[in-house]
């Protein structure tokens, strides 16, 4: 009886710590370095078809996962066959420069974004005056290398050729500018993306309170286990200066709250996977002292560096 119960208690520890996803950060700034920025490839663990949430930097990060052996085959192959579709947050350069600069090397493919952002790739990059129109909506001529998927708000769809699902949420980066987040899911098992956002007391807006809202039941029955999410600035930074960013007292500010809909001790052991450091001066080394130095619900917090994966429940 002993020898059973031990049995299914280490079964039971292996199940809660199985591998679900693999993140390859493509690049993993907010600014300033152009062949580093906001883009992470997220894959299941032995698979190579992947969705890459935002595209800030593409290829310079393609090359570095190569290096480092987080991905296989040519930048050619991976950009081609391996990267299935893009979520885009929002419509900065930071975020998608990567995807409009590699179009005429990409293969078809599906673009998955609320609809704020699809206008903004139809109206202002996918047009001749400043590229050329590689969507299937929009100015002509009219390519048709990439479709558009837009997200409602709390509605999953799948995404073609990979194994997940994803939900588009929408956030408040400079209020009323929106940006947006996404929930990806795999079987039963979540992983949650979001692009820049302020803190609701700041942007006075509830766009995370809603999130927190949706996800609590995942994290508490621990279907959850990592959230990608940006700190662009240290403390230091003047409220009124944020430009709908956060800090490390602001992103605790809301841990605090999604703590309050989850219950005591749900948040401790959390991946939190800190995304679009600044890299202005010594800001990025600043931030995660700050973070690591005051941390009381007890996250784990993971600093993603360019090219190397991430292993996730």
């Amino acid at each position: 009886m002993k020898k059973t119960a031990l049995s299914l208690f280490v079964l039971l520890n292996i199940v809660c710590k199985a591998q679900n996803f693999d993140v390859i950060p493509l690049g993993i700034y907010g600014g300033e370095q152009e062949d580093n920025l906001s883009a992470y490839l997220v894959g299941a663990p032995k698979d190579n078809a992947f969705l890459c949430l935002d595209a800030g930097t593409v290829n310079a990060g393609i090359r570095k996962g190569i290096e480092l052996k987080s991905l296989e085959g040519s930048a050619e192959s991976v950009l081609k066959d391996q990267i299935k579709g893009y979520f885009v947050s929002h419509g900065h350069l930071d975020h998608l420069s990567g995807l409009i600069i590699n179009s005429p090397a990409d293969s078809k493919k599906d673009i998955f974004a609320i609809a704020p952002v699809i206008q903004i790739l139809q109206n202002h990059y996918f047009i001749t005056d400043t590229w050329i129109n590689f969507a299937d909506q929009g100015q002509k001529p009219i390519l048709g290398k990439y479709h558009y998927n837009e997200l409602q708000e709390g509605s999953e769809i799948p995404a073609p050729k990979t194994p997940f699902f994803i939900t588009g949420y929408e956030l408040s980066h400079v209020n009323p500018y929106k940006s947006s987040a996404a929930l990806v899911r795999k079987d039963n098992h979540y992983l949650l993306y979001l692009g820049d956002t302020g803190a609701d007391r700041i942007e006075k807006s509830d766009r995370l309170d809603h999130l927190w809202n949706t996800i609590a039941p995942l994290v508490k029955k621990r279907q959850l286990n990592t959230i990608l999410i940006e700190v662009s600035f240290p403390n230091s930074q003047p409220e009124h200066l944020l430009f709908g960013h956060l800090t490390p007292n602001l992103l605790i500010e809301e841990l605090s709250k999604l703590k309050e809909k989850t219950g005591q001790n749900s948040l401790e052991g959390l991946n939190i996977v800190v995304t679009h450091r600044k890299p202005t001066g010594d800001n990025p080394e600043l931030i995660k002292k700050e973070l690591l130095k005051n941390n009381p619900l007890k996250v784990n917090y993971i600093f993603p560096e360019q090219g190397k994966k991430i292993s996730l429940p």
